[in-house]
């Protein structure tokens, strides 16, 4: 059986080391210079190379090569014979399967032995934050002072997670994520070297979907590779679960333009295609990332087709740093939200509704306070009664009258709270409420304004208005209906010299409400 490409390709050299050229010169000059520490951390994300550096750096301290700045020369039997993975010298643990206390001491006991071909005996111990905290106070008297054969390589990645004790014994080596460039590079030797058939696009493809990670991106084209004939982008997104570019600037340029229809129309699509939607949320995020780096003029920064730049562009000018910050935090949510399984869609589906409010927040009313403008119910000439009053304060816990002396508490004081505590019933019911303005009560109801047709109906579907009437109860003490409306930004209707912006036309355009000649003819 062949190998897989990871393991094929492991790098055996230090030039081979791809994208760590800091920690690489330190290494080798350690080495040419015989003054390797006796302890050492490796810490970053998986498949950025730390433990293939950890057997680089192994072979180089036992290569029998006399000149040392040739080390390690893979040609002398100590080099050969860690390259055949049979070298004795050469420990390597598994310290996620290895986490008791008991482990380590068997470790500490045989250490003092000496080596049994090489000068060293390197050990090797893989994400080491998996130790118990026994385990790791056992290890710290070792690493303080280890017998001179010894040489302890840490490799982690949760630095977080390791005792500062620990960390203090010794050489600290941070690994960073490789970039687009530098893996398109390498999987383009590889493509040649064994003849697979795949254009510099997918490459692409496949090195943006890696997220920096060299060892995910080999494995990626490994798994294409094994589909006959030329691989083409439509075949990887195919087998890898994600969507074309198109899919997704679409996605984003419908809400945009507050077109929910053509926007859940492009999602849905994309999920019938056989497109994870959690994938499809973190290829949104990561479109989004690119907008806000070219909005921070970072435009270097952006590994994407040269085409898309000028799309990334001009979706940069069309949004502002406070509306874009607002967006990455929802779609980051909709990427993390596992509670979804049955309806894998719906954390999207809900990320996009949240996502036109957020874009056309100017355009949403404020909050309608006490002491608006007076406004009528249309068709009515009555005097202005407590009935036909602008939204202002709903009645107090208690069921007391806003005449009282008690000052009454309100909705839209308590409002945050009120969402706080929906979520802890349904996360779901949460996310439509963010979605939406309480604008006040109007005939003893709470008005809630929503931005579309799609996001008011996903309110009053299901539980979600008792839910909501059930926490205004607690909070207030006062139980009260709800009334869900659509705002927009249609202005037509609206009286001359009335901003289109203010209070009076959102309670125009909301509440029915219109306006009426004061004694002295004005409105």
């Amino acid at each position: 059986m062949s190998k897989v490409l990871y393991l094929k390709w492991r790098p055996g050299d230090w030039e081979e080391v791809i994208g760590q050229d800091h920690i690489i010169t330190t290494l080798r000059n350690a080495v040419r210079q015989d003054r390797v520490s006796h302890a050492q951390i490796f810490s970053g994300p998986r498949g950025t190379g730390k433990t293939s550096t950890a057997r680089v750096l192994a072979k180089a301290v036992n290569c029998l090569a006399e000149d040392l700045s040739a080390r390690p020369c893979n040609e002398c039997a100590h080099c050969q014979s860690v390259m055949r993975g049979d070298f004795l010298d050469l420990i390597e643990i598994d310290a996620a399967s290895n986490t008791s206390v008991d482990d380590v001491r068997d470790l500490r006991d045989k250490i003092n032995f000496s080596p049994n071909l090489g000068r060293y005996k390197v050990y090797v111990i893989d994400e080491v934050h998996m130790l118990s905290p026994s385990a790791f106070n056992a290890l710290l008297k070792t690493l303080e002072e280890p017998p001179a054969h010894a040489i302890f390589i840490l490799a982690t990645t949760e630095i977080h997670k390791i005792p500062v004790t620990v960390i203090s014994r010794c050489q600290r080596h941070d690994f960073r994520r490789i970039s687009v460039a530098e893996i398109i590079n390498r999987l383009k030797e590889m493509v040649e070297a064994e003849h697979i058939q795949v254009g510099e696009d997918v490459l692409g493809l496949i090195a943006r979907q890696a997220t920096g990670s060299l060892r995910d991106a080999i494995s990626i084209l490994d798994q294409l590779s094994s589909a006959e004939g030329e691989i083409t982008p439509g075949l990887a997104h195919q087998i890898l679960g994600t969507s074309p570019d198109e899919a997704v600037l679409n996605f984003v340029e419908a809400m945009m333009k507050g077109d929910p229809g053509a926007g859940l129309n492009t999602l849905h699509q994309s999920s019938q295609r056989g497109n994870d939607p959690g994938q499809f949320a973190r290829q949104v995020v990561g479109y989004l990332r690119n907008v806000l780096l070219m909005q921070m003029n970072n435009r270097d920064r952006i590994d994407v087709p040269e085409d898309l730049l000028e799309v990334i562009e001009t979706h940069a000018g069309r949004m502002n740093n406070k509306q874009l910050l607002n967006l990455i935090r929802v779609f980051n949510r909709a990427v993390l939200d596992k509670g979804a399984a049955w309806q894998p869609t719906l954390p999207l589906e809900m990320a996009f509704l949240e996502g036109l409010d957020i874009l056309n927040k100017e355009s949403v009313p404020e909050e309608v306070r006490p002491n608006s403008p007076p406004v009528k119910p249309a068709g009515t000439n009555q005097p202005e009664s407590s009935e036909s009053a602008p939204p202002a304060e709903e009645p107090p816990a208690g069921g007391k009258s806003p005449g009282t002396e008690q000052q009454p508490l309100t909705v839209l004081q308590h409002w945050k709270e009120i969402v706080e505590r929906v979520r802890e019933i349904n996360p779901a019911t949460q996310g439509i409420l963010n979605s939406c303005k309480p604008l006040g009560i109007k005939d003893n109801q709470l008005v809630l304004s929503f931005r579309s047709d799609a996001i008011k109906g996903k309110m009053e579907g299901g539980d979600h208005l008792k839910i909501c009437q059930d926490v205004i109860e607690k909070v207030i003490g006062v139980r009260l209906p709800v009334l869900c409306v659509v705002g927009g930004k249609d202005q037509s209707g609206l009286p001359d010299g009335v901003d289109p912006n203010g209070l009076v036309a959102a309670v125009v355009r909301e509440l029915g409400g219109t306006l009426v000649d004061d004694q002295d003819g004005k409105k």
